[in-house]
């Protein structure tokens, strides 16, 4: 286990906090002493697809990082780090799941740190087979997990073990197609500000032909409309051109999906914001994810951007073709 330690600016006043209860970010009274509590990160993740690179990201952003902790150790780093008196406001624990103990002590950790009343967010990195079988091929290693099979029994043992973990994280980050200035401009976007929103959303186009998008939370399927790809004048335009635009618009029933599902992500949000829940990616797709799809998201982003929520709009597999 290695520890990376960045310092941390100028030390956090500490209060007293009548009930003693202990969350992050704020103080807490613990016997003769006042403690400020840490933010926590968990990152975690399948091997290969990044976990690494994210850590280092958040130490050049001022974190205290943590590689390869094992996870019984998690709520004593917090404690220590509540005592460093804000010293240590940040810290982010990398963990990577090799066994089912392994897991069932994460799975206790979480719950210990809930029981204390600290906040905790998982990041987990993700990426296709295809994708962890080219990086581990191209450094010429085995997969942590595969021991005498082949890479992608490995890969197969890992994403299940990871399963449940998964699930519960956060923020999931795709890496398929991300080289290593993508994922670090990911996450400075999420946690280079000095105040967190309260809820973030990534709208996604994509093309059904390509697949899903594997970090897609919601997934939105236009494909009930008729395509602009049968329109001689329009197939050469994407859902960028006006003229596209209102043809899919001008549909029976694409104005009330608009309205409709934007009504539903409202209700979605706020649910989100009450679980916690600080980032979401709604994944809008159609057959070539080149005209309905990039119409619908960019008007769905539009949207949720008037309503308050923080949209990040990416067209996945626009120019493919």
């Amino acid at each position: 286990m290695t520890e990376r330690e960045h310092e941390q600016g100028h030390d956090r006043t500490d209060r007293a906090d009548g009930a003693g209860h202990m969350s992050t970010g704020t103080p807490a009274e613990t016997g003769d002493s006042t403690v400020a509590i840490p933010e926590l990160v968990i990152i975690s993740g399948m091997s290969g697809a990044g976990r690494s690179t994210a850590a280092k990201c958040l130490e050049d952003l001022g974190w205290f990082v943590v590689d390869n902790l094992p996870p019984a150790l998690i709520p004593t780093m917090v404690e220590l780090g509540a005592r460093s008196q804000g010293n240590v406001a940040r810290i982010a624990v990398v963990v990577d799941v090799r066994g089912r103990r392994f897991f069932d002590n994460l799975r206790e950790s979480l719950a210990d740190l809930e029981a204390k009343g600290v906040t905790r967010r998982i990041v987990f990195l993700e990426s296709s087979d295809d994708a962890l079988v080219r990086r581990f091929e191209s450094v010429r290693r085995p997969h942590p997990l595969q021991g005498d099979g082949r890479i992608v029994d490995g890969i197969a043992a890992e994403r299940d073990l990871l399963r449940e973990l998964r699930g519960d994280a956060d923020l999931v980050i795709d890496t398929s197609s991300l080289n290593v200035h993508e994922l670090r401009a990911k996450m400075d976007a999420q946690f280079a500000g000095d105040e967190e929103p309260e809820l973030r959303a990534t709208v996604m186009s994509f093309g059904y032909k390509y697949g899903l998008p594997v970090d897609a939370d919601l997934v939105v399927d236009c494909r009930f409309l008729p395509n602009p790809h049968w329109v001689p004048e329009l197939r050469p335009f994407t859902g960028l051109n006006e003229e596209v635009s209102a043809y899919v618009f001008d549909q029976p029933g694409a104005k009330e999906f608009l309205n409709q599902y934007t009504e539903l992500l409202q209700l979605i949000a706020a649910g989100y914001r009450r679980e916690g829940k600080r980032y979401v990616t709604i994944a809008v797709g159609c057959t070539g994810g080149k005209h309905r799809s990039v119409a619908m998201s960019e008007k769905l982003s539009a949207r949720l951007a008037a309503e308050g929520i923080e949209t990040v709009l990416v067209h996945r597999d626009m120019g493919r073709e």
